[in-house]
Parts: structure tokens; C-alpha cells; sequence
């Protein structure tokens, strides 16, 4: 079994559940905080709410955010 939380696919609720997996793909892809930030083009700040599951974070940036990071947003019915 891998450390990872997730191997290629995850159903996630909640925005902390997007930012544990933003953070697991940040580490593994080897990026400080500061690093995403820069190839981001967004202040540091960001990352750290997004990596914390901010409630309020701007939808658009993380859809985009999760992108960079070679993930993406799938709807389904549950």
C-alpha cells in the first residue's frame, strides 16, 4: 500500500479534504509553498488557505490551481 492518500482518483467533500490532496502533490512533486506560488502567479497566501481548506477560496483559482498540479474536478452523481 502506497503512503499516498489517494492513487488516481478521490472523492472528496469538503475543501480541506482539496487541500490535503493539494499539499500530498505538492511534497510529492517536490515544491516548497513559495515555490507553487511563484509558477502560480498568486502570493503565497493563497496556497496556504487553499492547502487548509479555506471555505471561502476563490473556486476559479483552485479549479485552476488543482490543474498546475496535474489534477482536475470531476462532477458525478453520487
Amino acid at each position: 500500500m502506497s503512503d499516498s492518500i489517494f492513487e488516481n482518483e478521490a472523492v472528496v467533500s469538503s475543501t480541506r479534504e482539496i487541500g490535503l490532496l493539494i499539499r500530498q502533490v505538492r511534497n510529492e512533486v517536490g515544491f516548497k509553498q513559495l515555490e507553487l506560488a511563484g509558477m502560480f502567479g498568486s502570493g503565497n497566501r493563497f496556497i496556504v488557505d487553499a492547502e487548509k481548506g479555506k471555505e471561502s477560496i476563490q473556486a476559479q483559482k483552485l479549479i485552476d490551481l488543482l490543474g498546475l498540479l496535474g489534477l482536475e474536478v470531476v462532477i458525478r452523481k453520487k
